[in-house]
C-alpha cells in the first residue's frame, strides 16, 4: 500500500514530484505508459493526494506534455548558430526537432497527445493568437519571421508557413520512430534529415518567389 503523503510533499511539492515522475513513464513507455496510478506508486503517496494536483490522468498527460514540449524547443534552440540568418534559424529549428524526436522517442510521442488548439494564422507583424502556442510552435514561428525580415520571405507568403515546415520534420520523425528509416545506417539517416530539411526550406523559398520591393 502506498504510504501516506509525507512532509516532504507539503507546499506543492507533491505536484512537481507527481510530474517527475510522469515524465520517466512516458520517456520509456511513452504517451500510453503514462497513468496517474503508476504516478502516484513512484512517489509513494495515495491516488487521493494526486487528485489534490490532477483532476485525472488527461491533466497529468497536459502538465507532462507541455515540460516535454518545452524541453524540445531548448533542443531546437540549441541547434542555432551564432548570428544566424532567418535560413540557418529555420534549418537549425528543423535538425534539432528531428534530433529530439531521435534522443527522446518516448517524449516525442508524448509530446502533442494532449494539445488541440491551433494558432491563428501568423506574420512577422501579427499580434499574438489567444492561445498559448507549443513551445517548438514558437521556435519554428520565429525562425520564419526572420525570413521575412532578412527579406527571403514575403509577409504575404510567411502566412501558413509553419504548417508545410512543421509537417516535413514531423513527418521523417515518425518515419525514423515506427518506419522504414529506423532500419538504415545513422549516417543515411542523418543525410536524409538534412536533405529533408534543405528540401523543405528551398521548397518554401521557391514557391513563394521574390520578396516584391517597397
Amino acid at each position: 500500500m502506498p504510504e501516506p503523503v509525507s512532509d516532504h510533499y507539503h507546499h506543492g511539492n507533491l505536484r512537481e514530484a507527481l510530474i517527475d515522475a510522469a515524465l520517466e513513464l512516458a520517456r520509456t513507455g511513452g504517451e500510453n505508459a503514462l497513468t496517474l496510478r503508476d504516478a502516484t506508486r513512484q512517489v509513494g503517496v495515495s491516488a487521493s493526494a494526486a487528485y489534490r494536483h490532477f483532476s485525472d490522468r488527461d491533466a497529468l498527460a497536459t502538465a507532462v506534455s507541455e515540460r516535454i514540449r518545452d524541453a524540445m524547443a531548448e533542443r531546437m534552440s540549441a541547434f542555432e548558430p551564432d548570428a544566424a540568418t532567418g535560413r540557418d534559424r529555420l534549418r537549425a529549428v528543423g535538425l534539432g526537432y528531428i534530433a529530439f524526436a531521435r534522443e527522446e522517442p518516448g517524449w516525442f510521442e508524448t509530446a502533442f497527445a494532449t494539445i488541440t488548439a491551433l494558432p491563428a494564422a501568423s506574420t512577422a507583424a501579427a499580434s499574438a493568437p489567444p492561445t498559448p502556442l507549443p513551445s517548438p510552435l514558437i521556435a519554428l514561428t520565429a525562425a520564419l519571421d526572420a525570413l521575412v525580415v532578412d527579406g527571403d520571405l514575403s509577409a504575404e507568403d510567411r502566412i501558413g508557413a509553419e504548417w508545410p515546415c512543421w509537417s516535413a520534420v514531423h513527418g521523417f520523425a515518425r518515419l525514423w520512430l515506427r518506419g522504414p528509416l529506423r532500419q538504415l545506417p545513422e549516417a543515411t539517416v542523418q543525410s536524409a534529415a538534412e536533405r529533408t530539411v534543405d528540401t523543405a526550406i528551398a521548397g518554401l523559398l521557391a514557391l513563394a518567389g521574390p520578396v516584391p520591393v517597397r
